[in-house]
């Protein structure tokens, strides 16, 4: 399986950013890490080593960034404004420093989005943002909701970064074309979670798929089954 490590100075981020990429050719999946995880959290929890047969086939292509949660959602240090101001640059870096770099790797011209568990709400909150963008979303055992990380505090910002909301006043074609995995199970921390975002979704007649496991805890077993899983649905050819 190729792997390539890639770091490079932001200009969105203004500082240096790391990622690897797994694989030689594909469909291009920009996968997430956890809370405050690092680019190489999902290969070191064998994420990566689940998909392996794809990679190996030359299906897919996997990026890996870094994450800044620790300079924007757990930062409290800082005001809410600044820890929300800091993820919208980094939504800025995702987009034009990897996505419109990759998304013509494939005819569709988009990529898929995945992540666990914060990695889950990175990849919808990308996904629902960037419609145009995305072919395919791949939540496992995500959350959705950021008001807790504000402390109270409300903008535009955090208003467009917080999916339960602004996705009342969406209206782009495209949302209704993606493919939409919220992958949880009836043991999961962010169960709850699933199912609200779930109902927000069908009440806009949006298609997705809620897949409930059952008895499995919100930890990366049950995500290394989801991912291959999820993978299987997309239309390589």
């Amino acid at each position: 399986m190729k792997e390539e490590y890639f770091k490079w100075y932001s200009p969105n981020l203004n500082r240096d950013i790391e990622m690897l990429v797994f694989g030689h050719s594909g469909y291009p999946i920009i996968l997430f890490p956890t809370s405050m995880g690092s680019f190489h959290e999902n290969k070191d929890m064998g994420l990566i080593e689940s998909a392996k047969w794809f990679i190996e086939q030359g299906l897919i292509q996997i990026f890996c960034p870094a994450s800044i949660d620790k300079d924007s959602f757990y930062n409290k240090d800082i005001h809410p404004v600044y820890r929300i101001e800091n993820h919208t640059w980094y939504d800025k870096m995702i987009c034009h420093e990897i996505v419109e770099k990759v998304k013509n790797n494939t005819p569709s011209g988009k990529v898929a989005v995945a992540g666990c568990s914060f990695g889950g709400y990175h990849a919808a909150n990308f996904a629902f943002r960037h419609p145009g963008y995305v072919s395919h979303v791949f939540s496992m055992g995500g959350a959705f909701n950021i008001k807790s990380f504000m402390d109270g505090f409300h903008n535009d910002d955090v208003f467009y970064n917080n999916p339960e909301d602004y996705l009342y006043g969406l209206n782009d074609h495209e949302l209704w074309n993606m493919d939409i995995c919220l992958g949880t199970s009836n043991w999961d921390i962010c169960y709850n979670a699933n199912l609200k975002l779930s109902r927000v979704l069908s009440e806009r007649n949006i298609h997705h798929w809620l897949d409930i496991r059952q008895d499995r805890e919100h930890d990366w077993p049950v995500w290394k089954e989801m991912f291959p899983h999820y993978l299987s649905r997309i239309k390589f050819f």
